[in-house]
Parts: structure tokens; sequence; C-alpha cells
């Protein structure tokens, strides 16, 4: 396992999590169940109540929101893939720490990692696909 002891003893499992363009590096901890995110608290990180749920929701899912701190670096992205980002390495710390959590976060998908992003934009258009308007004459 990659578990990893620091000096005071304190058992931490990190593990990385991505979405979109945003990388997140999140380690759990034994606790009582606080979310750091870059050094800020989770309520004051993020002001919709929508993001907080989806940065909960593999902790809820395996009824471990009160064991775990967790402490999470994020950046680059937007604020919703900051927090998809986070529930993706959140996932993948759970499942090092135990393997029965797999089979509820894998139905769930969030072991999966969204490989959608922003597609190029092409030349000769305005954006990745609208085009000039056509003119017949």
């Amino acid at each position: 396992m990659a578990v990893k002891k620091t000096k005071s003893d304190v058992v931490q499992t990190p593990a990385t999590g991505r979405r979109k363009s945003s990388v997140a590096r999140v380690r759990l901890v034994a606790g009582s169940g606080k979310i750091i995110i870059n050094k800020k608290e989770l309520d004051e990180y993020f002001g919709l109540s929508t993001l907080k749920q989806i940065v909960r929701q593999p902790l809820e899912l395996t009824q471990t929101l009160d064991k775990f701190d967790v402490y999470a670096n994020v950046n680059g992205g937007g604020l919703s893939g900051q927090a998809g980002s986070i529930r993706h390495g959140i996932a993948r710390a759970l499942v090092k720490i135990s393997e029965e959590y797999k089979p509820i976060l894998k139905t769930a998908g969030l072991l999966t990692r969204d490989p959608r992003m922003k597609e190029r934009k092409k030349y000769g258009l305005h954006k990745a696909r609208k085009a000039v308007q056509f003119s017949k004459r």
C-alpha cells in the first residue's frame, strides 16, 4: 500500500485526482471529518452547496464522513473542475485505505477519470465548431 507515515507517526494516504484541466493532490488522515482545500475550509473555498456536495460524495457513500480529515491542494481549471478532481482524489485514497470501498465507489462512477476536455479551436472558425454564417449570394 502507498500509506505514508510522517514524523509525528500520523498515517497519511495520498492520492491524485483529475478533472478537466485541474489536478488535486489529496491526503486522507484519520480524524474528525474536516476538509481543508488550499489551506481554507470547505465552506470558505466553495460557495455553492452543489460543489460542497460533490466533494463530500465519496465520504458519504462509504459512510466515512466523520472518520477522516481531508487535506487537498488543487490547481488549474475552474471551481467545478476542481471539485470534481478533489472528489476523484478522495475516492482513490479511500480505495488505498480499504479495498472494501472499491465496489461502492466503482458503481457510483467515482473511480473513473472524466475524460471530457475543452475542444480546441479550429482555423477558419470562430470557436471549436461555430462557423461564419452561410451566405448564398
